[in-house]
């Protein structure tokens, strides 16, 4: 595995943390590779309905 450093902004890790506090994933690194993967995976389902479609780029 590779380690890539990243920049994200502060109430969006303070969510993850809680996701982890809460026992919905390990660690910090698991729930943020679990959300890599759910993107990568939306990408690859191809189109879909306008108003189902995540927009990822959102920050």
């Amino acid at each position: 595995m590779e380690r890539v450093t990243l920049r994200i902004p502060k109430q969006q890790i303070e969510e993850v943390e809680q996701l982890v506090d809460s026992g919905e994933f390990p660690n910090r690194s698991e729930a943020i590779r679990s959300a890599v993967r759910e993107m990568i995976n939306e990408q690859q389902d191809g189109p879909t309905e306008q108003s189902g479609k995540r927009n990822w780029a959102k920050v």
